[in-house]
């Protein structure tokens, strides 16, 4: 019998190192003069939860995220929200520092790739606005 096939999410430590991430990206967030206005919150803690959650399910970990929330739907979530090129650029910046925050024992080249590649799709599938 084989084993089932690791998951991204167990491949790169889980919980703790999507919650290393996510603490990182949103410690940047709160400094970006150009991505922090688009929060309406003034607490970024409840933001960084459901990116946190969502992250978590799409690379195999936990279902946490569409238990409470149901389906990501994130063009849909994130439509009221005016997103173009120095928008997405500016978040894809606090997403590659986060990034580069995890050590190398824990996010080898391969996955670090993977995540990177992920995260400028998701960034690029975002933007609703030429300016």
């Amino acid at each position: 019998m084989t084993e089932p096939q690791q998951t991204f999410y167990d491949a790169v430590g889980g919980g703790d190192t999507f919650h290393k991430l996510t603490a990182k990206f949103y410690e940047e967030v709160a400094k970006d003069e150009v991505v922090r206005p688009l929060y309406p919150e003034e607490d970024l803690g409840p933001a960084e939860r459901r990116m946190r959650m969502f992250l978590e399910q799409y690379w195999g970990g936990p279902r946490t995220y569409s238990d409470e929330r149901g389906h990501p739907r994130l063009r849909m979530r994130h439509s009221p929200f005016r997103i173009g090129p120095i928008e997405r650029d500016a978040w894809l910046r606090c997403m590659h520092t986060a990034i580069a925050s995890i050590d190398d024992s824990v996010l080898d080249d391969a996955h670090r790739a993977q995540l990177v590649d992920y995260m400028e799709m998701a960034a690029n599938s975002m933007v609703n606005s030429a300016f």
